[in-house]
């Protein structure tokens, strides 16, 4: 599925990425992510994205954003909206779909091979126009969870599909206990 030679580009969406691997019971390893797809080819960049509570004083995620700015990945993040549904329930919606779009779409001409980590069927019209640029696109999630977590429609127009729970002995680490502190990464 990869060419030692061909230059890769990994794109993370973050909340998607987080559920996918809770759904299987693990968290994963960003260090041995990164090593991992640095073996598989010539690793341009890693971009993660993921939206941020601007107001809260503590935000469960800013220490792995933190983390992965200084190891190599570049961090696309915006603020999240916080909302009340109609049960009364605090919500909070960060969607990233257009920023990962828009830079994937820039970077499609410097790269062969995209690895996205979603299964957002809305990714689907993407991975077609990036293939009709002679890119290569794997999509990484998960059909064993409870529903699966990638969409039919996004799983069969990429390329390749990569089974998050594969990858597990190779990216994965056992999930620690939460603190009472710390939240979900948002929607």
């Amino acid at each position: 599925m990869f060419y030692k030679d061909e230059r890769l580009a990994l794109f993370i969406e973050g909340s998607n990425l987080y559920a996918a691997a809770k759904a299987l019971g693990f968290e994963i390893d960003y260090k041995l992510l990164r090593q991992e797809f640095m073996r598989r080819g010539k690793l341009l960049r890693v971009l993660y994205y993921t939206a941020l509570l601007e107001n809260d004083e503590y935000s469960p995620i800013r220490p792995l954003v933190d983390w992965l700015n200084y190891n190599g990945f570049t961090m696309v993040t915006k603020a999240a909206k916080e909302y009340t549904d109609s049960q009364g329930r605090r919500k909070v919606k960060g969607n990233m779909d257009i920023e990962l779009t828009v830079d994937a779409m820039e970077l499609a001409p410097r790269i062969d091979h995209i690895v996205l980590f979603s299964g957002d069927g809305d990714f689907r019209p993407l991975v077609e126009s990036l293939q009709r640029q002679g890119v290569r696109v794997s999509v990484v999630s998960t059909i064993r969870s409870q529903p699966p977590m990638i969409s039919d429609e996004l799983r069969r127009q990429a390329d390749n599909f990569i089974e998050l729970d594969e990858l597990r002995d190779v990216i994965g680490r056992p999930p620690r206990e939460p603190r009472a502190d710390e939240a979900e990464e948002i929607e």
